[in-house]
């Protein structure tokens, strides 16, 4: 039986790395995770931006994706310890209410699914969600740590991430990514979605009503950007 590779010890302790120190390299933990998180915050706001509507739900689905690659790497490291014993305060939050409309905007005829909140507990009861309101969320998060990282104070973004990671934006990407990968798969499957009726976010979802909107219209959203024929109307 092979050994299993142990999990490395997270370098922050002390650590000057990140924007204010300058000492890190390509290669550092830091610097890696900062560069995915950037990267998922610069690409979902262009998505946003609805310049090329066709792509959205694909190039989300990529971007969701790698941005979980970054997290599941956080979850994997021991809990990491911040220098300071108190959260150093970031300023005010951005509002994230316009890049929320603009992506509800984006995916209107998809946007809305249904989710078990905790697959652990017993009889869940699926609940509506949105992918425009998940995006919005797990930026606001990664924003909060890169605040964090842009002011030198890399082990504060570090435990941010993966605090938040576990407790937030992980199950809230996790499950965005489930809707957006079952979006592409209905459509190369040629499986049109159950037409929605009367779901809502803002009310309690019984289990009749969790059903999606037509596939005719996530044809006529999505199909074409993947390349794939369109079924018979």
């Amino acid at each position: 039986m092979t050994e299993a590779t142990p999990i490395p010890q997270t370098p922050v302790e002390g650590t000057t790395t990140g924007p204010a120190g300058g000492q890190a390299g390509p290669d550092d933990f830091a610097v890696q995770i900062a560069d995915q998180v950037e990267s998922f915050i610069v690409a979902v706001t262009e998505v946003a931006k609805g310049d090329d509507p066709d792509s959205a739900v694909p190039y989300l689905l990529l971007q969701v994706s790698q941005v979980l690659l970054a997290g599941g790497r956080l979850g994997a490291y021991e809990d990491i310890v911040p220098e300071e014993r108190y959260e150093p305060d970031t300023g005010p939050e951005p509002d994230m209410d316009e890049l929320r409309e603009r992506l509800a905007a984006l995916l209107a005829p998809v946007d809305v699914y249904s989710e078990v909140f905790d697959p652990y507990v017993p009889r869940s009861t699926p609940v509506a969600a949105r992918i425009s309101d998940d995006l919005a969320d797990i930026i606001s998060d990664l924003r909060h740590g890169m605040a964090h990282y842009r002011r030198g104070r890399v082990s504060e973004a570090l435990w941010w991430w993966q605090f938040s990671y576990l407790s937030n934006w992980g199950p809230t990407a996790s499950a965005a990514l489930r809707a957006l990968q079952s979006l592409v798969a209905h459509v190369r499957l040629d499986t049109p979605l159950a037409e929605l009726d009367g779901l809502d976010t803002d009310s309690d979802a019984e289990d009749g009503d969790l059903e999606r909107q037509a596939g005719r219209v996530m044809e006529a959203e999505i199909a074409a950007p993947l390349g794939l024929r369109s079924g018979p109307s």
